[in-house]
C-alpha cells in the first residue's frame, strides 16, 4: 500500500473514532428524554433510512449473501448494534464517566487478543509497546492526571454492563474483519444496522409511552440525529473500511482518540476544564497511535537509497 494511501486511512479511522467521542455528550442529551434502548433504536433506525438508498446507489455489485453471511450479519446487528449500545447508554445514564471511560478504553487490547486467536493477524512489538504508551495516556485523560483512582474503585453491578460492552464491540470488529473480505464497508455496515435496529425495536417497544414523546425536547432529537447521521453513517463505514484495508488489531488502537474528543467537546459545550494532564495524556495516546502505526522502511529500499546516492 502506497504511502499516502495509508495516511489517509489512519486520518480516517482518527476522524471516525474522534466522532465517536461526541456520542458521549449526545447520548447524555438524548437519554434525558427517552430510555437506553430506545435512544438506540432511533439512532439506527434513522442510520438505516439513510444507509439503504446510499448502498444501493453506490454499490452495483453487491455479492449475494450466503446462509453463513446474513448470519454474519445478523452476529454484526447484535453484538455491535443492538446489544454494544444498549450498554453503552444504560452506562451514560448511570455510570460515573472515569469508570466507563476507562473500560470503553480496554477496548483495543480484547480486539487484539481476539484478532491474533481467531483472524491470526500478527500483533508487533511497536503495537504492543504503543497500545500500552496510549493507555496509559487515555488513563491521564480519564483520572485528570491522578491515576490512584484506579486503585480504590469497587466492583459494582454497572462494571458488568460495561465489561459486556467491552466484549461486543471487540466481537463486532473481529467479526466485522471477516465480513469484509466479502463485502465492502458501506454494505457491511448497512446490513449491520438493518439488523441492530431490528434486534433493538421490541426493547423499545417495551420501554417507551407516548408521553415519552410529548415530553421529549428538541435537544434530544438533534442529538439522535447527530448519532444517526455523523457517529454511526459516516464514521462506521470509515472505521471498517479502515478495518479492510489495515487490520482488525491495527485499527483499534485508533480507538484511543475517542476519549481525547470527548473530554476537548465537553470542555467546549459543557463548560468542563480542560487541564495539563488531558494534554499530556493527549500527547501520548498519539504518541502510542504513532508508533503502534509505525513500519520501518524495508532494507532493501535502503540499500537502493544508498546505491542511488552512490
Amino acid at each position: 500500500m502506497k504511502t499516502k494511501n495509508i495516511w489517509l486511512i489512519y486520518f480516517m479511522l482518527a476522524l471516525a473514532t474522534s466522532t465517536w467521542g461526541s456520542a458521549f455528550i449526545a447520548g447524555k442529551i438524548a437519554v434525558e428524554s427517552f430510555e437506553p434502548a430506545t435512544v438506540a433504536f432511533f439512532r439506527f433506525f434513522g442510520a438505516a433510512i439513510l444507509l439503504v438508498p446510499l448502498m444501493l446507489y453506490l454499490e452495483k455489485d453487491i455479492p449475494k449473501p450466503t446462509k453463513k453471511d446474513w448470519f454474519l450479519f445478523a452476529m454484526l446487528g447484535l453484538t455491535g448494534i443492538a446489544l454494544y449500545n444498549i450498554f453503552f447508554f444504560i452506562a451514560s445514564k448511570h455510570a460515573p464517566v472515569i469508570k466507563s471511560s476507562l473500560f470503553i478504553a480496554s477496548n483495543p487490547i480484547l480486539i487484539i487478543l481476539l484478532s491474533a486467536i481467531f483472524l491470526k493477524e500478527k500483533i508487533s512489538r511497536n503495537q504492543v509497546f504503543g497500545l500500552i504508551l496510549a493507555m496509559l495516556g487515555v488513563a491521564f485523560i480519564i483520572t485528570n492526571g491522578h491515576l490512584e483512582v484506579f486503585i480504590t474503585m469497587a466492583f459494582e453491578p454497572i462494571d458488568v454492563i460495561l465489561l459486556g460492552a467491552v466484549i461486543c464491540w471487540a466481537l463486532y470488529s473481529v467479526i466485522g474483519r471477516v465480513v469484509l473480505k466479502k463485502f465492502s464497508s458501506i454494505v457491511s455496515t448497512t446490513y449491520a444496522v438493518v439488523f441492530g435496529t431490528v434486534f433493538l425495536l421490541p426493547f423499545a417497544m417495551m420501554e417507551t409511552s407516548f408521553s415519552d414523546f410529548t415530553s421529549s425536547t428538541s435537544s434530544a432529537w438533534l442529538a439522535i440525529a447527530h448519532m444517526s447521521v455523523f457517529v454511526t453513517v459516516v464514521s462506521f463505514i470509515m472505521y471498517y473500511y479502515g478495518i479492510q484495508q489495515i487490520g482488525a488489531a491495527k485499527a483499534s488502537i485508533f480507538i484511543n482518540f475517542m476519549p481525547i474528543s470527548a473530554v476537548i467537546m465537553a470542555s467546549v459545550f459543557l463548560d468542563e476544564a480542560l487541564t495539563l494532564p488531558h494534554l499530556i495524556g493527549a500527547l501520548c495516546v498519539l504518541g502510542g497511535v504513532t508508533l503502534s502505526t509505525y513500519k520501518r522502511p524495508a532494507k532493501k529500499a535502503k540499500i537502493n537509497e544508498v546505491k542511488k546516492l552512490a
